[in-house]
């Protein structure tokens, strides 16, 4: 139960951190800046201070990484394998290489 919980909210903190990160605005990489038209930035680049975006894809970053450590240390429970049920065939048997005929 637990498990279904942590990934239901895992996957809920992704959704949320991708919605994040597209609504930012880019800095300056616009193709007016690439030739020369970003002018009303200084010359490093403007430095806005930390908005509610910066801050929220922060802590939802942060989440994202705390939740994948977390599914991944609850999901090794068990050492199954995808092969874990398939019994090993017996090998196929080898035929012997056709005898050159001898001329009469």
């Amino acid at each position: 139960m637990l498990y279904y919980l942590t990934t239901a909210l895992y996957v809920l903190s992704c959704f949320f951190l991708l919605l994040v990160v597209l609504l930012q605005q880019g800095k300056g990489g616009d193709m007016a800046s690439a030739f020369g038209g970003g002018g009303s930035q200084t010359a490093f680049g403007a430095r806005a201070g930390a908005t509610v975006l910066t801050k929220a894809t922060t802590v939802l970053g942060v989440l994202f990484m705390l939740g994948a450590i977390a599914l991944s240390i609850m999901d090794r429970g068990g050492s199954a394998s995808i092969m874990g049920g398939v019994r090993p065939s017996a090998p196929a048997q080898q035929s012997q290489p056709a005898q050159p005929q001898q001329p009469k």
